[in-house]
């Protein structure tokens, strides 16, 4: 035998009547009579082919076993239909259905993670397709339609197409093994970074093809990806410019030190809110513009650092 295909009246009515607990309280809550929840059961039963409540020797409905299993498929449908309708509802109000993030990998982490979980509970029908990218890409990924939003560097500035608001501030400072030779050597001298290998980050796009941003020595090694840089920082093969924020553990710890350099201090990396002049956010996309951008109002640069 082929079990039927049950209504979603009818997986309601079974809902409710294990969560009020009689078929006359179901009644009451659905403002039915309690000889319709009667028909739909007996009909669910039939559908299925199964026994969902024991009703022998007692007045209270008691799910046999059959009824466990069903009942939880029954609330996974609900759920659901729940999401369908939210959704549909998000979409007659103008609401995204999914949103493309794009977002400079020098942002901080943590405060993106506090945004994204605010952001996930505020917009529970909304999907999110973030991109963690470098230099040029985010800016590269909004042009091209990829992201509807991005929180770029500075390179966005001036990009023809491109609106945005500033959305905070890192610190940008050299940093080295401790058995690295520039951390050995103290005061450093001007031009002693040019003798060793630099770590560099790279750009997965053709945007920035053939520039190099704060690059100081000729003997290089170029990565795509900051947290290889970082692990690689840490194993003494190089030197090179990382966030603050993400390096802040290994300063205290002790695993990178802060190279004093009096002809590359580091800089300040600023951040952009980005979007596409003829492709204005809508309501998901603008609260996480306005809240990146309100994440960063009370960044300060580090003393008189001048911009990468």
């Amino acid at each position: 035998m082929e079990p039927g295909t049950p209504t979603l009246d009818q997986l309601r009515i079974f809902e409710c009547i294990v969560e009020e607990g009689s078929f006359a309280a179901a009644a009451r809550r659905l403002n039915r009579a309690v000889s319709v929840i009667s028909y739909g059961i007996a009909n669910l039963e039939a559908q299925l082919g199964l026994t969902l409540f024991d009703r022998e020797g007692t007045k209270k409905p008691v799910l046999t076993e059959a009824g466990h299993a069903v009942l939880a498929d029954a609330r996974a449908v609900s759920g659901k239909v729940a999401d369908l309708r939210a959704r549909a509802k998000g979409l007659l109000d103008g609401l995204e259905a999914e949103v493309g993030l794009a977002v400079d990998v020098m942002f901080p982490a943590d405060r993106l993670a506090r945004i994204l979980r605010v952001f996930a509970e505020s917009f529970p029908t909304v999907t999110l397709r973030l991109q963690v990218e470098a230099l040029g890409a985010v800016t590269a990924n909004v042009l091209d339609g990829s992201a509807i939003i991005g929180v770029s560097g500075p390179l966005s500035a001036g990009v023809e197409g491109i609106d945005g608001l500033p959305a905070g501030l890192v610190t940008m400072i050299p940093v080295a093994a401790p058995d690295h030779p520039l951390a050995r050597q103290s005061p450093l001298p001007p031009g002693a970074a040019r003798d060793h290998t630099q770590l560099v980050l790279t750009d997965r796009s053709r945007a920035t093809e053939g520039r190099d941003f704060s690059v100081v020595s000729p003997r290089t090694w170029r990565l795509g990806d900051l947290g290889a840089k970082h692990a690689l920082l840490r194993e003494g093969i190089g030197w090179g410019n990382m966030p603050r924020p993400m390096v802040e553990a290994d300063l205290v710890a002790g695993t990178l030190l802060h190279l004093q350099m009096p002809d590359h201090p580091g800089g300040t990396y600023r951040f952009r809110a980005i979007w596409r002049g003829d492709r204005p956010p809508g309501p998901a996309a603008k609260w996480l513009v306005d809240n990146i951008v309100a994440s960063g109002e009370h960044d300060a640069p580090a003393g008189a650092m001048a911009d990468v």
